[in-house]
């Protein structure tokens, strides 16, 4: 059996981020799959260290980290990895010469079975030529949250928007799932406090939320909050 899990948008809390890796088995052959957002929070260096070693001890293969819009902004040079500190600083150079370059790195969508996984979303209109009919910031930043039918039996599974926005409901930082073709898991850490960890069976085409009580199989949002 092989199991892959993934979360998204971890902006810097370091101890939601441990609390929800507390909740993920990495033998055999599974996999964790990191959709972006790691920095802008509490201790964006302390997560991005923390990905960085988990990298280090299991392969880039197995802990696949994506780029997200806010790694694609400190690159870009529009806003600073850590902030409130002197821009000539001896930290904010270390800083700089560490993480930028692994960040430029960071693929853009990552595959497994007939699963895409994404920071923001794929031009879906490009259905099968996807791949080619994305535009490069469309990866990490496509706005508004699409929903609905995807092409033949694929699933996109996404960050970059809260789950609270996507459902209309203010309290939800769950997974969402549109009952079709999409899977959202922005929790909205800085206010929830919750990084949401979704497991898929690859082999049977089943998805998951886990929790400490257990792995719940998921049902589209409609259908959990009739």
């Amino acid at each position: 059996m092989k199991y892959i899990y993934a979360m998204s948008d971890i902006h810097g809390c370091l101890d939601a981020f441990e609390h929800a890796l507390s909740l993920v088995d990495l033998r055999g052959k599974n996999k964790l799959v990191l959709l972006g957002d790691y920095v802008h929070g509490p201790d964006s260096c302390g997560v991005l260290e923390k990905v960085i070693r988990l990298q280090k001890e299991y392969g880039a293969g197995k802990v696949i980290a994506l780029a997200g819009n806010h790694e694609d902004m400190v690159c870009d040079g529009r806003w600073p990895l850590s902030e409130g500190e002197d821009e000539n600083s001896g930290r904010r150079k270390e800083e700089e010469d560490i993480y930028i370059p692994w960040m430029r790195k960071l693929p853009r969508y990552y595959t497994e079975g007939n699963t895409i996984f994404v920071h923001a979303g794929i031009d879906e209109e490009a259905e099968d030529l996807w791949k080619w009919g994305t535009y490069h910031s469309m990866y990490t930043e496509k706005y508004p949250a699409q929903t609905g039918k995807f092409y033949g039996d694929m699933i996109i599974v996404a960050g970059h928007i809260g789950t609270a926005e996507i459902s209309g409901n203010p309290g939800f930082h769950d997974i969402y799932y549109d009952g079709e073709s999409h899977y959202y898991i922005d929790g909205s850490v800085l206010d929830s406090g919750v990084i949401p960890v979704l497991k898929i069976d690859i082999e049977n085409d089943k998805y998951y939320r886990v929790t400490e009580t257990g792995d719940w199989l998921i049902l589209s949002y409609n259908e959990e909050n009739y």
